[in-house]
């Protein structure tokens, strides 16, 4: 009788305990389906002059129709805040160095070095600066995205798991939002300035000429066919570095605990332009994809956006906008198209500032002696005490110590004209002119700005600021001191004096982050971590493939080329250094000769072994060569590395085994041969660790996406809906098909002006930023595949009105 009441007994607390955890599954599963977006339905909202539509395709794309731009913007923001708010979030507090007030103190580093710039303040006083017009748009669209917020049945759900509510949105946040894109295209110019500067004490001045060169025969200038730069004599001896071992002894490739050198040099974004003489349309074709990281959701949010023109007609932008700003940063107007890749030049400057004890507590710059400003930052720690930065400021910038010195960081974004809102006039240009017009005035990172009119007409120049300073050329990549004048920068150059090339003789013209210009210009913009130009270099060729008649459909197909183009010559010397005696008694370089032989496609494809082994290769050369160098930058800044004082050490090492200069073999081979089968064996070993065999060491196994939520390895019970099974991507750094585990394109669009409905478009994630809408992961196939869907959203599956 005791048993049987025992086991009811149980059997009740068993089904309440199952009851119970069906219940707060229900609740959970409750809770995120009300955080979903508003997709249907009618909704007022003060402020509005007229009705305002939200209307989403099949993929969540919407066409947002209003009677005035306010109100359009408003919308937007609406829409922003429920699909995308908490990377809206991630980015304001990213700019600002607040990410510790949401996960405590393991963001404190990464807050203190971005609290350094005060980038909240900046943008505070911006706003007080910003013509009314901007003020007035920026502040429509910082109550949409508050309304939007605030019309979730509950809170996104990544502020459950954090515990802590969202804070409301503020028009000074959209200002840092684009801060935050300065830290992602300008952040590695800092580490490279110390870099070059331990660089610079440890190489003679020939060294450097050699070592980092400042052009090479890769380099795809917009107003020349190559940069006529005599080739730099091989010094007679290297530096005291060269080719020495880490002094810990361990091997990059093969130390799973150190960051592999295999994706170094992964800068990016393509854009170019077909000039209408050579289209089918006679309207320029622009394309455009930007390389960033992949994670999800993915950093842009499509849109269509239409309201008046003011001429009694409607203006219609297509494109991508970045969440927590109001305009489309890449698109079409009808118009004209234009794109942006990253310009790389040199924004910023390291002063290295005198003391005197004679004068405690001021520093000396090139304006004189002066006394620093000092700003106490407070930085809240979830879950710690609050704690308080001292910025110590000079009029140059903030001051930074390293390598025993202080340096003020004298930064483009620091000043005012680092951020407004002069964007969104290209909206209503009607001609390239006028495109390349509005460009310079831009306040974004300073980019490559390609565009492209109805009219056929293709041009390029420099969206966003450039300092008016001293030519200094290669002297002012290095840090400077108090009495260079190279670091003296007397306001900003006017539209009119910033390089353009309109309409070139061969109706092309493309840009992929490698140095711009050979002749007139170029000093203007200065070299602030060029790629070495093997990009743009095949984009030049591929667009010249087209011939004279060509389509939107073939410049597309650029984006998906994924020739080893420049791997080509490594290859071919790999397989050299395998002859007979060095394969002879070694069976894994007898098997490796093997697949460089049969496994290579000529592509960077996700079934080749010998694409991965010829890689490897030119890395674990890097490795053997510069890692004594590397480890001493690394203990001046996490990011200085060989890497970032040029990365155009491949071609460098390619003269040094093709010449093979005695002076520059390390003393620890015999010869370059045994030097290069040194670099061999440890890219097998790399490729062989942990008991894998080579053959199953494709180029897909390395170059496997998966692409998350950053939520998902920290709640791993949600992991599975906040990410994607891995895919295995083609393409890799040094060809157009830019593609890596975690950094790719990161939207592919092309377009011609006029014509949007032959528009091509995709991206690596959906539209919303929520695992249960049916638009989180929408697209994704087609962005992997290469596939071509359509640029403009198609017809309305579900219409969201607003109402005054």
């Amino acid at each position: 009788m005791q048993k049987n009441r025992l086991a009811v007994w149980s059997g009740r607390v068993l089904l309440a305990a199952v009851g119970l955890l069906v219940l707060a599954v229900a609740a959970a599963w409750l809770y995120l389906r009300g955080s979903l977006a508003q997709l249907d339905g009618t909704l007022q909202a003060a402020g509005l002059e007229t009705t305002v539509s939200v209307a989403r395709d099949e993929h969540g794309v919407p066409l947002i129709s209003g009677g005035s731009r306010l109100d359009v913007v408003y919308a937007t923001g609406f829409v922003h805040a429920q699909e995308r708010y908490f990377q809206m979030d991630l980015l304001r507090r990213v700019a600002a160095g607040e990410l510790s007030e949401l996960f405590g103190e393991r963001a404190l580093p990464l807050d203190k070095s971005h609290r350094l710039h005060r980038f909240r303040a900046r943008a505070e006083l911006a706003l007080k600066a910003m013509p009314a017009t901007d003020l007035a748009l920026l502040e429509r669209y910082t109550a949409g995205v508050n309304a939007g917020l605030g019309a979730l049945s509950a809170k996104p759900f990544e502020y459950a798991l954090i515990g802590l509510p969202p804070r409301a949105w503020s028009a000074a946040d959209s200002l840092l939002v684009i801060w935050a894109m300065y830290f992602d295209l300008q952040g590695g110019q800092e580490p490279r300035e110390l870099a070059r500067g331990w660089f610079k004490d440890h190489a003679t001045e020939e060294q450097r000429a050699f070592l980092a060169p400042e052009s090479t025969q890769w380099d795809a200038p917009l107003d020349a066919q190559s940069i006529a730069a005599g080739e730099v004599a091989i010094p007679a001896a290297a530096p005291a570095w060269w080719g020495k071992p880490k002094a810990s002894g361990a091997q990059t490739l093969t130390d799973p605990k150190v960051a592999a050198a295999e994706f170094l040099n992964t800068v990016g974004s393509n854009n170019w332009a077909v000039a209408g003489s050579r289209s089918d349309s006679g309207a320029a074709i622009v394309s455009d994809d930007m390389h960033l990281g992949i994670q999800l959701p993915a950093i842009w949010y499509r849109a269509a956006l239409q309201f008046p023109d003011g001429k009694g007609g409607q203006r219609r932008i297509v494109g991508v906008t970045l969440p927590g700003t109001p305009a489309v940063v890449v698109g079409s107007n009808g118009h004209v198209a234009w794109g942006f890749t990253n310009s790389y030049g040199d924004y910023l400057d390291l002063i290295a500032l005198d003391t005197d004890a004679a004068k405690p507590g001021q520093v000396r710059t090139q304006a004189g002696w002066e006394t620093p400003a000092v700003h106490n930052e407070t930085i809240l720690i979830k879950g710690a005490p609050a704690q308080t930065l001292a910025v110590r400021e000079t009029s140059l910038g903030p001051i930074r110590v390293a390598m025993g010195r202080s340096y003020a960081i004298h930064w483009v974004a620091h000043t005012t004209a680092a951020v407004n809102l002069n964007a969104r006039k290209l909206e209503f240009a009607d001609t390239l002119d006028q495109a390349l017009a509005i460009a310079p005035t831009m306040g974004i990172p300073a980019q490559n700005f390609v565009a492209g009119d109805d009219k056929g007409n293709i041009g390029w120049t420099i969206a966003g600021p450039l300092p008016r300073r001293a030519p200094a050329g290669v002297a002012a990549t290095y840090p400077l001191s108090a009495d260079d004048q190279a670091g003296v920068w007397t306001g900003w150059l006017t539209p009119e004096e910033y390089p353009k090339i309109v309409n070139p003789a061969g109706g092309q013209l493309a840009t992929a982050n490698s140095r711009q210009l050979a002749n007139a210009g170029a000093e203007l913009l200065g070299d602030g971590g060029f790629d070495l130009g093997a990009r743009t270099h095949q984009v030049r060729d591929d667009l010249t493939a087209l011939g004279a008649k060509t389509d939107v459909k073939k410049a597309y197909a650029i984006t998906l080329d994924d020739r080893a183009v420049f791997l080509t010559a490594w290859h071919e010397r790999a397989i050299a250094a395998l002859d007979a005696k060095a394969v002879d008694g070694h069976p894994k370089r007898i098997e490796a000769l093997k697949l460089l032989k049969d496994s290579w496609s000529g592509r960077a494809s996700v079934d080749s072994v010998g694409y991965r082994i010829t890689r490897a290769y030119m890395y674990a050369l890097h490795d053997i060569l510069f890692e004594s160098a590397n480890e001493e930058m690394a203990r001046i800044d996490a990011k200085a590395n060989m890497a970032s004082v040029t990365s155009r050490w491949p071609v460098v090492l390619a003269r040094l085994l093709d010449q093979q200069p005695a002076g520059w073999l390390p003393p620890q081979y015999a010869n370059w041969q045994a030097l290069q089968l040194a670099a061999l064996d440890r890219a097998i070993g790399s490729l062989t660790k942990d008991g894998q065999q080579l053959s199953a060491a494709t180029w897909g196994q390395r170059n496997t996406a998966a692409s998350a939520h950053p939520f998902a390895a920290v709640v791993p019970v949600l992991g599975k809906y906040l990410k994607v099974a891995p895919d295995m991507l083609p393409g890799d750094q040094h060809m157009p098909r830019v593609s890596g585990p975690s950094f790719g394109q990161s939207e592919r669009l092309t377009v011609s002006p006029g014509h949007e409905e032959q528009g091509i478009f995709n991206m690596p994630g959906g539209q919303s930023g929520h695992p249960l809408s049916p638009y989180f992961l929408d697209g994704r196939g087609d962005w992997v595949s290469g596939r071509e869907t359509p640029l403009l959203p198609g017809p309305a599956q579900h219409t969201l009105t607003f109402v005054k």
